[in-house]
């Protein structure tokens, strides 16, 4: 009676550690044994590309086994950078599609780009080339990049300081183009070193940017740049609404909304702003708007871009480059 009672039990245990499902979870062991080879080398889908026009470019390789890797594309002019990752034993359309945009400004030129395919896990750098014929077009309302100088519907002030420098200058550093705005000085009596006011009136006479009336839909980016070992830089965007079109901004009566941006990182970074998440700032502290209380995106008459910094902190300097709205989300460089 023993015997069949263990016999039972053997075959109730090898029965119930029987998987009905045979599939391997995890990675395969060829994977995690085997030898990495390239079958296939980095080749790109097309030699030149058009963004502007709307043109692709998808980057090719094959590889003997599932692998991670990064995919780091470089204007060889620009120094523009656009990387991609991924875990796969191939890339393909669906993988390494590049559409003109970059992931650490500047933003790339018509220009030849070097293309690097290395994997952190093995010793193989895979490099190809492809030219852009003419960068990606960014769809939305340009204030202003800076190239075509400065707008003479614009207004400026700058302070009797020391070393005030408030030009657009030219060098390859620019993110945008050849050209930025450059704001710079020491004003040890004032929290204000200089202003530039961008009238909707500057382009074509429009009393307002021409922007969708949902303050949700719409974006405000500029690109800005820290100088290292400077961090007491403050720029400060203001939008005065004309709330009742009568083409005066009326501060006791209507909305301006803003955003004070302490510039405390080195180099140039992209900021983008909601409309709708602006505040009504008085000495940089929210307050109760003195209009309707409603981003009004559609009635913004002026754009207010200020230079700060507290007067006992000594030289202060910024750059600004591509100002522009964009609708539906932020700007994707």
């Amino acid at each position: 009676m023993k015997y069949y009672i263990t016999l039972s039990a053997l075959i109730l245990v090898l029965f119930s550690c029987h998987k009905k499902d045979s599939k391997i979870d995890g990675p395969s062991l060829e994977d995690l044994n085997g030898q990495f080879s390239v079958l296939s080398p980095l080749a790109a889908s097309i030699d030149s590309v058009d963004f502007a026009s709307g043109e692709t470019v998808y980057f090719t390789a094959l590889f003997s086994k599932t692998s991670e890797w990064n995919l780091k594309i470089t204007g060889l002019v620009s120094g523009a950078v656009k990387t991609m990752t991924g875990t796969s034993n191939e890339l393909n359309a669906s993988s390494s599609l590049w559409s003109g945009e970059t992931t650490n400004l500047p933003i790339f030129k018509n220009e030849n780009c070097k293309v690097e395919l290395t994997f952190p896990n093995e010793t193989d750098t895979l490099i190809t080339y492809v030219k852009v014929l003419q960068a990606k077009v960014n769809s939305g309302f340009l204030i202003s990049d800076f190239e075509n100088g400065f707008n003479s519907g614009w207004t400026s002030f700058i302070q009797s300081g020391a070393n005030m420098n408030f030009q657009v200058l030219s060098d390859a550093s620019s993110p945008q183009g050849n050209k930025y705005y450059n704001m710079a000085g020491t004003v040890n009596w004032d929290w204000l070193i200089g202003y530039v006011y961008f009238k909707s009136t500057a382009y074509g006479g429009a009393p307002a940017f021409p922007l969708s009336a949902n303050p949700n839909s719409v974006y405000f980016n500029v690109m800005i740049y820290g100088e290292s070992g400077t961090t007491n830089s403050i720029v400060l965007f203001q939008f005065e609404e004309d709330e009742n079109s009568d083409g005066v901004f009326t501060t006791a009566s209507e909305d301006m909304y803003a955003r004070e941006i302490k510039v405390d990182w080195a180099g140039w970074k992209l900021v983008s702003i909601k409309y709708s998440d602006l505040e009504y700032l008085v000495n940089g502290v929210p307050a109760t708007p003195n209009g309707n209380g409603t981003h009004d995106s559609n009635k913004i008459k002026t754009i207010n871009m200020l230079h700060l910094a507290n007067p006992n902190s000594g030289f202060a300097k910024s750059k600004l480059d591509y100002i522009i709205f964009t609708e539906n989300g932020p700007l994707v460089p």
